[in-house]
């Protein structure tokens, strides 16, 4: 093939100039070191409804228990009632004297994660592997986000008219925190902290000490 034959045909689909496009596959391990937990998001970075139809649409893709895909999913925006869910949640249940999420760090997107059917355990992990696929799918996209569990069901099946029962919600959004991971040994405490910089650390058991004997 003639030398910079593909560099001209480059420019001749695309037009002079152009910049190519690299893609850069990032490993699994990657986006799980990057998949933590914020409680705090950047305000200039606006989550829209196409982003988080995106991120529902790996359910398409990944496991589901028999197979039933029970799990239905309500996209919520910062123009769409964001801040009533914010009313209504609870961030940092390890942490209370702090009062998160800190003012002007709040999420203003989410997906409230609803079932078709009754709970029971094989919801529970249809649930389980919808919510960590999706947030490391946020994560893949440059965001962030966290599982919350702490919320006003009642309220929020009124002002959504949801037709399901909500079992999870994501907030999804950009990290305004500094989260690091913390080897640990069994038997020593698990419970995420901060230190006097704010930055949160969350211990994890070596894996070796994860492998029975």
């Amino acid at each position: 093939m003639a030398d910079g034959y593909l560099e001209k045909r480059y420019e001749e689909v695309f037009g002079k100039g152009a910049k190519k496009t690299v893609v850069r596959h990032t490993s699994i391990d990657a986006l799980f070191e990057k998949n933590r937990s914020y409680r705090g998001y950047k305000k200039d970075v606006e989550v829209k409804r196409e982003m988080l139809e995106r991120i529902v649409a790996v359910n398409t893709k990944i496991a589901s228990a028999k197979n039933q895909q029970v799990l239905r999913f309500k996209l919520v925006t910062k123009d769409s009632g964001a801040e009533f869910i914010v009313q209504n949640m609870k961030l940092g249940g390890l942490l209370p004297e702090l009062h998160l999420p800190f003012p002007d760090t709040e999420p203003e997107a989410f997906i409230i994660i609803c079932s078709t059917i009754p709970e029971n355990k094989f919801v529970d992990i249809d649930l389980g592997i919808a919510a960590q696929s999706m947030l490391l799918k946020a994560t893949e996209m440059g965001l962030n986000g966290i599982m919350i569990g702490a919320f006003n069901k009642a309220k929020l099946i009124e002002a959504f008219d949801l037709p399901y029962e909500p079992l999870l919600i994501l907030a999804i959004g950009k990290g305004n925190e500094k989260i690091k991971l913390q080897p640990v040994d069994e038997g020593e405490k698990l419970a995420y902290y901060r230190d006097e910089k704010g930055v949160q650390y969350v211990p994890k058991i070596r894996w070796e000490q994860l492998i029975i004997k």
